[in-house]
């Protein structure tokens, strides 16, 4: 599948990203603004990246560079949503999770050590572990902060607080592995992913293109679930803590919607 570049493909980004924007506006979620700079900087930073994939492709070193940049803007996004301040404990159990499977996979000779198939693999796995680390450090610290209460009780009765705060925190874990079990589970019955479709369409047979799907899938769930467990681990020592919101910004009151 090719998608023709031109003016129709501009006004159908820009009437999909209006729709999404209006939506959430209208249900006042507040995240009208967030989405139409999400959307801008992905055409951005795709057209960036599709001028520089295939000067990088060419070249180990630029590739491995390219790998590590991914790992770099990854623990700063995690590290944003989860605190709302610049954090590089994320780098932590992203690299943890995505270089012991990336390393199987290579070993193994499953993935060929070439930069046009380590690439997109990697790829794959680190936006994996930086959606783990997002979802399991905004969930373990929402759990500490309304269940304060349950954490002193375990306090008072003598467990240590990095205990105490993992009683409380743990459930924020499975939370986080929830996407990838459910995307693990309904491959091919709801969804047909990106891996799947791309080897198909690169001209491979359906049964090479669903045993690569598979591989990614169950690669995925190891990598989610070692970044899950440290990201819990770090935040109930506390390594990672939201940053406390401006005064200015907690006497501002929601906009009236007619």
């Amino acid at each position: 599948m090719q998608v023709t570049i031109g003016p129709v493909l501009a006004l159908v980004l820009l009437a999909l990203t209006a729709a999404a924007a209006l939506l959430v506006r209208w249900g006042g979620l507040d995240l009208d603004r967030e989405i139409w700079v999400a959307a801008v900087r992905a055409v951005v930073q795709l057209a960036v990246v599709s001028l520089l994939i295939a000067a990088v492709l060419r070249n180990a070193g630029w590739t491995a560079a390219f790998i590590s940049g991914m790992v770099l803007v990854a623990a700063y996004t995690a590290g944003r949503r989860v605190t709302g301040a610049t954090t590089w404990w994320m780098i932590v159990p992203i690299l943890a999770g995505v270089a012991p499977v990336v390393t199987l996979l290579l070993l193994s000779g499953l993935v060929p050590l070439k930069p046009v198939a380590v690439l997109p693999i990697a790829g794959i796995l680190i936006g994996g572990a930086m959606t783990a680390c997002s979802l399991t450090g905004q969930h373990a610290l929402e759990a500490l902060r309304t269940r304060h209460g349950e954490y002193e009780g375990a306090l008072a009765i003598g467990l240590l607080p990095r205990d105490a705060a993992l009683e409380i925190c743990r459930p924020a874990a499975r939370l986080a592995l929830i996407p990838v079990l459910d995307q693990t589970r309904t491959v091919g019955l709801v969804t047909l992913p990106g891996a799947f479709v791309g080897v198909l369409l690169g001209g491979a047979d359906p049964i090479q293109a669903g045993a690569t799907q598979v591989l990614v899938l169950i690669g995925l769930l190891a990598v989610e679930s070692t970044a899950a467990l440290l990201t819990l681990e770090i935040t109930v020592r506390g390594r990672i803590q939201r940053r406390p919101v401006p005064r200015s910004a907690r006497r501002k009151t929601a906009r009236p919607r007619r």
